[in-house]
Formats: C-alpha cells, sequence, structure tokens
C-alpha cells in the first residue's frame, strides 16, 4: 500500500472493523455456523435496518428504489456522472459472511477514509445494496439489478415463487416494497458514471500470486437449467429392477457425465440442489429434478458441456424409460468490464497507491455483470486464502479486508476527480 500512509490504523480500518463486528451475526445460523439472509426474509429485513443506519449515520440520503435496492447517496444523483460502489447482503445457503457483505461494508468504511484524508468528491457519490443477488430464495440470481437494467421483466419477477409456494410480489409487499413497481429503471442507471463492485474473490488466483487486491477483467458465460426426469412411482420393495421406470438413475448418470464433459473442457458443471418426489424412503421416486450450473471461459466452451450434457441426460432418460423435460432458467453472457474504466483502476492503485494489481477472470457471476450493458462497471477482489466460497469456511484476512478497503478509497477518490 502507500507508503506514505500513516502508521496509525486508518480512519476506513477502523470502520470497517466495527461495522464487520454488527453485521456478523445478522442471519447466522447457530448449528452450521453459515448464513441464511435469503431475499425478503427477517434476516434480510434486519441487513436492511443495518445499511439503512449506515448511511443515515454519515449524512448520507436514503432511498429504495422501485425494484427495492438500497441506495445511499452524497451529493445530487440527479447531476449525472455519480460515482457508486457497492455490492449485496443476502447469502446463499449455509453461504460465509464475506460474499456480498464484504464489498457493502467496505463502501462504507471506504467513505470514511476517504473523508479523512479531507478530500472531496467533485461528483455525486452512492453506495448501494442490490436486493436478492444469489437468488437463493426464488431460484434466480441479480434479482434487483436484472430489473434495474430491464434484463428481467416485471411480468417473470411475478412469476418466481420459493419452495413453499410464496411468490416474489407477495415477500417483497410483506417487507415493505410494492411490487406493482417492478420494472426498468434507465433514468437511475443513467446518472451513473462509473460503478465499482469490491467482491471477496471465489478461487485462489490472488493467494497464488501473492497480491492482496485485484481487477476483474472478465465474468465466464454462465447459466442454470432445470432437469425433470419423470418415471413412475411404486413400492421400493416389491417393484422388479426390470419393471421400474426410476427417474433416479438417469439423473445420476447425467451428473457424473456432468462432470466428465466440464473436466474435458476446462470448465466447470454443477448439480448441487435436487427436489425428488414422493421423497419417500421405501417409495420409488415419480419426479427428480436436478438443477445444473455450468460455466466456462468462452461461449463456445459452454455451449459444448451444455449441448453433451443435455446428449447424456436424454439416453439415459431413454434407457430407464423415463421422461425428460430442460427448461434454461436463467443464462448471463460473457462480460467484458469496461476496458477504460478497469485501465484506469489500474492507473490509480499502480501509480497513486504503488500497488501491483494483476488482472483475474472469474466464474463467479455478480450485479455488476448486469450492469455493465448500461453502466461503465468494474470490480476489484481481495485475497481469499482458502478459495472456498458459498461455505461457512470462505475466509478473508483482517489485514486483506483494510487492503481492500484503502484500494477502494483510493479508487473512489481518484473517480471523483477524473
Amino acid at each position: 500500500m502507500r507508503g506514505d500512509r500513516p502508521q496509525t490504523e486508518p480512519a476506513g480500518a477502523a470502520s470497517f472493523h466495527r461495522m464487520w463486528r454488527d453485521l456478523l451475526p445478522v442471519g447466522r445460523h447457530p448449528a452450521s455456523g453459515g448464513y441464511r439472509r435469503y431475499a425478503w426474509t427477517p434476516a434480510d429485513v434486519e441487513c436492511r435496518a443495518w445499511f439503512r443506519e449506515q448511511a443515515e449515520a454519515r449524512g448520507l440520503a436514503y432511498e429504495v428504489d422501485r425494484n427495492g435496492n438500497q441506495w445511499a447517496w452524497l451529493g445530487d444523483p440527479a447531476d449525472g456522472d455519480a460515482v457508486v460502489t457497492g455490492s449485496h447482503l443476502d447469502s446463499v445457503p449455509d453461504g460465509g459472511a464475506f460474499d456480498g457483505p464484504l464489498g457493502v461494508v467496505s463502501a462504507f468504511a471506504a467513505l470514511d477514509e476517504v473523508r479523512r484524508r479531507g478530500a472531496r468528491f467533485g461528483k455525486p457519490f452512492g453506495i448501494v445494496n442490490f436486493g436478492d443477488e444469489e437468488g437463493a430464495r426464488f431460484g434466480l440470481a441479480c434479482v434487483g439489478s436484472r430489473l434495474a437494467a430491464g434484463r428481467l421483466t416485471p411480468e417473470q419477477a411475478h412469476r418466481l415463487t420459493d419452495a413453499d409456494g410464496v411468490t416474489l410480489p407477495r415477500a417483497m409487499e410483506a417487507a415493505g416494497i410494492d411490487p406493482d413497481a417492478l420494472g426498468p429503471d434507465p433514468e437511475r442507471l443513467s446518472r451513473i458514471g462509473a460503478f465499482v463492485e469490491l467482491h471477496v474473490e471465489q478461487g485462489r488466483a490472488l493467494d497464488l500470486t501473492g497480491d492482496r487486491v485485484g481487477i476483474a477483467g472478465a465474468i465466464w458465460p454462465h447459466g442454470r437449467w432445470r432437469f425433470d426426469f419423470r418415471g413412475e412411482a411404486n413400492h421400493a420393495g416389491t417393484t422388479r429392477l426390470a419393471d421400474r421406470r426410476d427417474p433416479m438413475p438417469s439423473y445420476a448418470e447425467t451428473v457424473l457425465a456432468a462432470r466428465r464433459q466440464a473436466e474435458l473442457a476446462g470448465a466447470v458443471a454443477t448439480f448441487a440442489k435436487v427436489a425428488v418426489e414422493p421423497n419417500g424412503v421405501n417409495a420409488i421416486p415419480s419426479l427428480v429434478r436436478g438443477w445444473l450450473d455450468s460455466r466456462a471461459p468462452e461461449q463456445d466452451t459452454l455451449d459444448t458441456v451444455v449441448g453433451a450434457i443435455l446428449d447424456a441426460a436424454r439416453a439415459h432418460a431413454d434407457k430407464h424409460g423415463v421422461d425428460l423435460d430442460v427448461v434454461r432458467e436463467s443464462f448471463t453472457p460473457v462480460v467484458e468490464f469496461d476496458h477504460a474504466l478497469r485501465d484506469e483502476l489500474a492507473r490509480i492503485l499502480g501509480k497513486d497507491a504503488g500497488l501491483k494489481v494483476p488482472v483475474l477472470g472469474t466464474g463467479a457471476g455478480h450485479d455488476a455483470g448486469i450492469l455493465s450493458g448500461s453502466v461503465p462497471t468494474a470490480m476489484l477482489f481481495v485475497r481469499n486464502p482458502t478459495g472456498v466460497s458459498h461455505s461457512p469456511d470462505e475466509y478473508a484476512a483482517e489485514d486483506d479486508c483494510v487492503a481492500g478497503v484503502l484500494a477502494l478509497a483510493d479508487v473512489l477518490e481518484g473517480l471523483a476527480r477524473r
């Protein structure tokens, strides 16, 4: 980091530690140690209340947009060319503490650091918490940013339901959000000149290079597909193997085929969520529903992998006499972050802060990727020594988190003067 920084703890570091400690217990499951901050649940509402408290404590103008995303503003965003940072506060089931919240906490801490330095923003400055980024409850990632960017229609959003049959509109309404107002928000996005999202790295690239902070180059293309294998329910103890239309073997063989195809192509493919009906120990299933998540460095590679998995699933379904339906539930093409903004981040951190900052690709999706078609976007990554994410074992060292705060402060200060 900067050679001229004082040896005493920076203001951004002190406020980071304080906010991190306050937010850490919210939504944490006592048995697993992981987080269950699902969208529009009490834990999520508590996180949103925390965001508002942080905004108002700093004298920022607080607002919630038509899609439930939270904003905190310094200056008037209507002036345009605003510099915005932030991330999300929701989690995957039993997720880690850092994915999402690190970016939001660091945003407020970076603002504290910029103010401590006596720097002034020459442009409007904003912090955002995007709603339902993980998609853990309703099955679709980045709902808040997708709606804002017009990449999810209100009609599609209204059809989303959770495992208990609760619709997204009903859940949002219970949390005080008007679901009839959902929809694209081009006027708001047009006011943003640059959006920078800080995130814990979901991988070990920085740990391998020994760098604390990195810059995102691109997000791999990725999608989610639902596979419905339909057979015939029957008694597990009295039905001959030859007489069964059991969908479970077809599903299991498809899972193994997905692993093989991903290995061959240098991609990733994961079946991690499954629903079984009737889900009895002594009953042959009538339905096995599994969700595929697949990602690859290039679109052609992803198409090849998913196509091969589909072919394998159909072949295994035919072999076992079961029916197969496949639905693509979401898809995001490759995201190349704004090159000019990325290069500006590298210049600021290299020249002004004395950092060597590598540029990384990532297979993880983010709100910054969704917004990239509407707003110049960039990302900073903070080192993750284990590479573990979406798990209670997700981790980043305190010193690395502070390095991320200070790097973000450098970037925000530099962009505000640009």
